[in-house]
């Protein structure tokens, strides 16, 4: 008979373990908030796209596009809406801005991966990281101040305009070093540790184990530090604003002021601009000139970093 009575506590541990998931509150909520976030920044990239759309199709009724994209003139004084000279300021600035932003932000990443001590790293990192923190307004007039005079004293007094291209470009690359070598680091710092010791085990140098070994194997990293940080130079407003100077004029030189897309919306923004007018129409067909590039970027690195990547178990 005893052997019969099964007590509550036995049949309860006899009972089969349920898999079934088991509603928790807390994870509820957690899970809803960042369904909320991220759907929020979905429509809000939409509705972007849905604004600089509308407004430029109101621009674009009044100007066509192919006097958009090759008109030389930029003056809506007199009806000429050539995105040319703007769009040549842009690519001049930025790209001396990457001549110096790339090169040096990547040897910076290399050193601090490769040979900075953990005391060198606990130091350097703050201080490259204190230059990304400064309002970009301060490095505008460090340009205006600093920069302009010494192009001034190195190619002569009269081949060096106040305001400038080459000071402008100059100081945005200082100013994206630090997202560059940030960037890097992070992607060589991933880099397995067996790839080095398998290099220095067949006799090469530290050098050559960063170059030819650890630099290949986290150039996708790279490459999409270096597409942000293009992004960056194109999109930077202050600097060029303060720097650059405030009429669009199409020019290579870049001892001479020109005015970029991005400064020319800083510009005309804060102006007495009347709603439903050509000229605040054309700050979104400039914007959306913008969106553009920076969309054709974000696409070519993604494509880069898909082709370049390497997988390690």
């Amino acid at each position: 008979m005893d052997s019969r009575r099964i007590t509550t506590s036995q049949r309860e541990t006899t009972r089969p373990f349920s898999l079934k998931k088991q509603p928790r509150l807390g994870e509820s909520i957690i899970q809803g908030f960042l369904l909320f976030c991220g759907v929020l920044s979905m429509f809000t990239t939409i509705g972007i796209v849905v604004v600089l759309g509308s407004e430029s199709i109101a621009f674009f009724r009044q100007v066509s596009i192919v006097e958009f994209v090759t008109n030389t003139v930029w003056s809506p004084q007199i009806d000429e809406f050539g995105i040319l000279p703007l769009l040549l300021s842009t690519l001049l600035t930025s790209t001396i801005a990457m001549f110096i932003a790339l090169p040096t932000g990547l040897a910076a990443a290399i050193y601090l991966s490769e040979y900075a001590s953990s005391r060198a790293r606990s130091i350097l990192k703050p201080i490259l990281e204190v230059l990304a923190g400064v309002p970009t307004v301060v490095y505008g007039y460090f340009a205006l101040k600093f920069m302009t005079p010494v192009l001034k004293a190195i190619f002569g007094e009269a081949n060096v305009n106040i305001y400038n291209m080459a000071s402008a470009g100059l100081v945005m690359g200082i100013m994206i070093i630090p997202m560059v070598s940030s960037m890097s680091e992070d992607a060589l710092s991933a880099v397995p540790r067996a790839l080095r010791e398998g290099a220095y085990g067949l006799g090469a140098t530290r050098l050559e184990t960063a170059i030819k070994v650890v630099l290949p194997a986290g150039i996708s990293g790279i490459i999409a530090a270096f597409v942000v940080a293009i992004s960056r130079a194109v999109g930077e407003t202050m600097i060029v604003a303060v720097a650059a100077g405030a009429k669009p004029t199409f020019t290579f030189n870049p001892f001479e002021a020109a005015e970029t897309m991005t400064g020319h919306i800083a510009r005309i923004s804060g102006g007495d601009l009347s709603y439903a007018s050509i000229d605040y129409n054309s700050i979104f067909a400039i914007g959306l000139t913008l969106f553009l590039m920076t969309l054709g970027l974000n696409m070519v690195s993604r494509r880069l970093v898909r082709r370049f990547r390497e997988v390690y178990e």
